[in-house]
């Protein structure tokens, strides 16, 4: 407490006890890209009888393998990782990181490894940046693969999501989560069917090409105007001139159920016609895409936005902070329209007090703190009613 000496007016600033919680980034993407070598990778320009597949390979990555770099525009991957190519592998990373940014994407993490062997090095190298939020690497679509990116966003950070590919000549009546080559359910990954046609200016014509870098620019895209809590369906996918395979009603009918988010041409448009994690109907309470990354944006936040009750005491006080703070951070939750309610009572709740910090906790040097929401779900199946009316009825 102050000393005051002298006769006067003292005005003092005394903190408010209440510590806010920013909202963490949800739409930074980590890509991983596999570029094969070869023996004649490397080019010299003073050579004059460079062959024109040498010319070609001057578009190859300038960075080393397993060296991430991050981009916020498709000049400083060309920068880094060379331009569109005819190499297979390059072109597919180039697409994907031009479809992100041509969607809506403002920052991704990029690295390239030389075989699928080396994504698990990848992913490793990604732990350490927790700004990533959603993880893919475009083209890759065996199930050994996509179960290690799985594993990354569901198991070791528990606060990622991975966009998975299909093949580009997937058979529909296939696509079955832990069946014909393709991983187990898992509400931390959503499935993009088929592969989208796209202009490649290597070529000067159109191709197919995985539409994982274009959706996750797309997740982005809804992030910024709508928010995490909106599911990024029946959104346009800019870029997309066609479809490797047109899908109907029916056909989606029997995909839609396991999980399998359909791209379709509706109306003129390229569209995302599908909010599913990949298993669909099996994951329960976490079968929309926009929940399960909801609840991955609250928890990340409050996780970062209370690390600063780390080694305080353990007393009423802290839990009354505690409470104010989360409290405060999910009314503007609430408020964005992304939780269930008319006010925030309806909406959420907050306890931290000496019931579920009796003795035997605080003596472990635990705090818990039990947090319930109430979440938005989407309108997947908008349902009208019609019949006949006669006037004189009335």
């Amino acid at each position: 407490m102050a000393t005051y000496l002298s006769p006067g007016v003292y005005v003092e600033e005394i903190k408010s006890g209440v510590s806010p919680i920013a909202g963490v980034g949800t739409s930074t993407a980590g890509f991983i890209g596999i570029i094969e070598q070869t023996d004649d990778a490397t080019t010299s320009g003073d050579d004059d009888s460079q062959s024109e597949e040498e010319e070609g390979e001057e578009n190859l990555p300038s960075t080393d393998a397993g060296e991430v770099v991050l981009c916020t525009n498709f000049t400083e991957f060309k920068n880094a990782f060379g331009d569109f190519s005819e190499n297979p592998g390059q072109s597919i990373l180039a697409h994907a990181v031009y479809g992100f940014f041509r969607n809506g994407g403002t920052r991704c993490y990029v690295v390239w490894v030389p075989t699928k062997a080396d994504i698990e090095s990848a992913l490793e190298s990604f732990e350490a940046i927790d700004e990533i939020a959603l993880v893919a690497a475009p083209g890759v679509t065996e199930s050994d693969y996509l179960s290690m990116i799985i594993n990354h966003c569901g198991q070791t950070t528990q606060d990622r999501f991975a966009i998975l590919d299909s093949t580009e000549e997937a058979d529909i009546t296939t696509l079955k989560p832990g069946e014909n080559g393709l991983p187990g359910t898992s509400n931390y990954s959503a499935y993009y069917f088929p592969w989208i046609q796209v202009f490649d200016p290597a070529t000067n014509a159109r191709k197919f090409v995985p539409p994982s870098g274009y959706i996750a620019g797309v997740y982005a895209r809804v992030d910024t105007n709508r928010g995490v809590h909106k599911a990024p369906a029946n959104e346009t996918v800019l870029g997309a001139l066609g479809l490797k395979f047109n899908i109907s009603k029916r056909k989606q009918d029997g995909l839609n159920p396991q999980g399998v988010n359909c791209i379709r041409s509706l109306n003129g448009n390229i569209l995302v016609w599908g909010a599913r994690t990949w298993g669909g109907d099996a994951n329960g309470e976490f079968k929309y895409i926009n929940i399960r990354r909801l609840f991955n944006f609250i928890r990340e936040s409050i996780d970062e936005g209370t690390q600063w009750t780390v080694f305080e005491p353990n007393s009423p006080e802290l839990w009354s902070k505690i409470r104010r703070n989360v409290t405060a951070f999910l009314t503007t939750v609430w408020q964005t329209g992304a939780l269930f309610g008319a006010t925030p009572e309806q909406a959420f709740y907050v306890k931290c007090d000496e019931e579920n910090n009796p003795p035997n906790v605080r003596d472990n040097g635990q705090i818990v703190i039990e947090i319930g929401i109430a979440v938005v779900k989407p309108a997947e199946f908008v349902i009208f009613r019609i019949s006949q009316w006669n006037q004189s009825d009335s």
